[in-house]
């Protein structure tokens, strides 16, 4: 199984909605993409202060490696893609990936 980690740094000015919206439609997907196991998101929680600015994640469980790369190209993923590098703090550099094999 891969773990597909998204870090965001949210622009101050998107607003608590609009993070919903994004992270609905990410919620969306896993019903619409075959592969995917698990889907979830939220704010960073830890008390330890290592953030590094990014607040929020998103995190994808694939059953496959192939399924995390069907996703990728996905146009649905493209899209909400889009909207998160929109909404991320200096575009591309306010977010970070990491896909991790489990």
């Amino acid at each position: 199984m891969i773990l597909h980690t998204v870090l965001i740094r949210f622009k101050s000015t998107t607003d608590k909605a609009r993070k919903k919206e994004i992270f609905d439609a990410a919620a969306a997907l896993k019903d619409r993409l075959s592969g995917i196991v698990d889907i979830r998101f939220g704010p960073n929680v830890s008390p330890e202060g290592l953030g590094g600015g990014f607040e929020d994640a998103l995190v994808v469980t694939f059953e496959t490696a192939e399924a995390r790369d069907a996703y990728l190209a996905h146009p649905d993923h493209v899209a909400l893609g889009e909207r998160i590098v929109a909404a991320a703090e200096g575009g591309l550099a306010g977010l970070l990936v990491f896909d991790l094999e489990i």
